[in-house]
């Protein structure tokens, strides 16, 4: 039973009809009929000549007689019915008279085909020219357009959208609400210019979003074609570009011509840095179709005609990769940052993405949001469609912590494989993320682990789960220090144990490598002192900019290895004295892990606290 309060639902279908298709469909039925009717054959009858009819009408042995234009079909007073033909053009009742039979003597019933037949002569005769006519008047169009198409390549190929037509609002974004103010701002502009005007305020020309893939930067944009009265015009930065020469610099000009003419009016360019890239500084590649282009915004923002009513959007995640001459104000007058959400963003944006899904009343938000640490606004509505997905395999009917606690997992390590492997691989790989988890759990400036599984994902046979326990904002020499000896847990825990070393510690080996020396080379966390050894990025006088290789001396560069060397060998033996002091912990997570696979926070936490 359908409640009282719950509104009908309406369903509207409609009927397309496609001209194209129905032409098509005819001259195939025509072209079918006409090979059948050369395949087959008309069958002729055999008929009884018009001479005996005549005499077995005298004689009175037909009953009913029936014309059908040259055709005549007699019933005789026995039943039996014969055919005959006569002139087509000939009167029937002149061939009795010419017989010297009377009309009168047989029943006569004369049918009239004639505009049946001149009906069928148009169709035969008629209909298929005009079929013919309008195939070639339908080759000549699409040739035309072909033709004209060739024409239409500096026609700007951006999506307008009206308002009405996007229904998304800043009221739908959430988590970055300081690039949803400036771009607020933005939209009250458009919408009151006189408050500014009266102020001497200039309208900014350009807003450019820069920030990590996920963030919301096309959202936000969504959100101001949703919010902005007036015309909204998008584009992705690879549609300027075709295989002519000059083809982009023509579209970015037609793009800007109508939003002129329509102004004032905002235009999106997302992904920027496809057209936006800094310029070539040689002289061999000044010419260049991506260059022409950026050429052309740059002259069409600000150039020597004013733009004042036309404000540009544009999105990147590359915004180091963007001309120094395109970021400058009076053409990108503001340069919004979407940084990933954090505590509070996103419990914003789970508030926004669990609309419409049914959760149990016992999840604890709270500790969903604390868990999804480093989590972007996609990762987050991600992670809800796949628990609402897992929650549906199981034939659930409502969506509780476990499945949100699963889609997390997935989001970042992938979906669970289930591999075959000996006793001794799963007994290497249990005491292999048992040492990671282990070493964490003792390490004072470690986060806690929140799970330590065997279970394969992705490339990896296991993994320990460490999500920062709140947002960090400042990297401290002695929290990365230890977080190079939890890498090398799992290394240590396989020669302490087995004697062995393995290629799966290879990843943990890697990740150790890039945070050390990067605490040598960038971050100047090391006995050669606050220098950066790293390459440099450098500006020339015209504004442009390269990447200067790091010019380093044989001497130096061996400093650095041995002070690369000297951090991982003390995290190394700092992890392998941690386990050989608890080794019956080390057990303890090790066999529970190959009990049950997996091992929550409470648990494991449960098994280091016992004595």
């Amino acid at each position: 039973m359908q409640p009282k309060n719950q509104p009908k639902i309406i369903k509207k279908y409609q009927f397309k009809f496609d001209l194209k298709k129905v032409f098509i469909a005819v001259i195939i039925f025509l072209f079918a009929l006409s090979f059948f009717q050369l395949l087959v054959p008309p069958q002729i009858s055999k008929s009884t000549p018009l001479s005996q009819i005549l005499s077995d009408i005298k004689n009175e042995k037909i009953a009913k007689i029936e014309v059908e234009d040259s055709k005549i079909i007699a019933t005789y007073k026995d039943d039996q019915i014969l055919t005959t033909y006569k002139e087509p053009n000939e009167s029937f009742i002149k061939t009795l008279q010419s017989a010297n039979i009377d009309p009168s003597q047989v029943q006569l019933e004369i049918k009239d085909n004639s505009g049946l037949n001149a009906i069928t002569n148009v169709l035969i005769n008629v209909v298929p020219i005009l079929l013919m006519v309008v195939f070639f008047l339908f080759i000549f169009r699409q040739a035309r357009g072909a033709q004209d198409s060739i024409f239409s390549f500096g026609t700007s190929k951006a999506k307008l959208f009206d308002k009405g037509k996007q229904k998304v609002t800043f009221k739908d974004v959430a988590g970055v609400d300081e690039a949803k103010k400036e771009l607020e701002e933005i939209v009250d502009f458009l919408k009151h210019p006189k408050k500014y005007r009266a102020l001497g305020a200039r309208t900014p020309k350009g807003v450019l979003l820069v920030g990590p893939s996920g963030t919301g930067k096309t959202l936000l944009a969504r959100a101001v074609a949703g919010e902005a009265n007036v015309p909204f015009y998008s584009m992705a930065g690879s549609e300027f570009m075709e295989m002519l020469v000059g083809v982009g610099a023509s579209r970015t000009r037609d793009l800007f011509k109508t939003a002129k003419k329509n102004a004032p009016s905002i235009i999106f360019i997302d992904e920027v840095d496809a057209i936006g890239r800094t310029r070539s500084m040689t002289a061999a590649s000044g010419h260049d179709e991506r260059e022409q282009t950026l050429n052309q915004i740059l002259v069409e923002m600000d150039g020597f005609s004013p733009n004042d009513q036309v404000i540009v959007l544009a999105a990147t995640n590359r915004g180091d990769l963007l001309d120094p001459a395109l970021l400058r104000p009076g053409r990108f007058d503001r340069r919004v940052t979407l940084d990933l959400p954090d505590i509070e963003g996103r419990s914003q944006i789970i508030q926004i993405h669990k609309i419409g899904k049914p959760f149990v009343k016992s999840v604890n938000w709270d500790k969903v949001t604390k868990r999804t640490v480093g989590f972007s606004g996609a990762d987050l509505e991600n992670m809800l469609n796949e628990a609402a997905i897992h929650a549906a395999r199981f034939n659930k009917k409502e969506i509780d912590f476990e499945d949100i606690e699963e889609a997390a997992t997935k989001v970042k390590l992938g979906p669970e494989k289930k591999r075959l492997q000996t006793k001794l691989d799963k007994k290497i790989t249990a005491y292999h993320e048992a040492g990671h988890a282990v070493t964490t759990y003792l390490l004072p400036n470690m986060d806690p682990v929140h799970r330590v599984s065997i279970v394969s994902r992705g490339l990896a046979l296991g993994y320990t789960l460490i999500p920062p326990k709140k947002d960090r904002y400042h990297e401290t020499k002695s929290h990365l220090i230890d977080q190079i000896t939890s890498l090398l847990g799992g290394r240590a825990a396989e020669q302490l144990v087995f004697n062995e070393l393995t290629g799966g510690a290879s990843s943990d080996i890697k990740r150790a490598t890039e945070i050390t020396k990067a605490m040598v080379v960038d971050y100047g966390m090391s006995d050669l002192g606050p220098i950066n050894f790293g390459p440099r990025l450098e500006t020339t006088e015209w504004g442009g900019s390269f990447i200067e290789p790091s010019n380093l001396s044989p001497a130096m560069q061996q400093k650095i290895d041995e002070q690369i060397k000297k951090i991982i060998d003390a995290s190394y033996k700092k992890a392998q004295k941690l386990l050989k002091d608890n080794p019956k912990k080390l057990d303890l997570v090790a066999k529970k892990l190959l009990d049950q696979e997996t091992l929550e926070k409470e648990e494991f936490e449960k098994i280091m606290e016992s004595k």
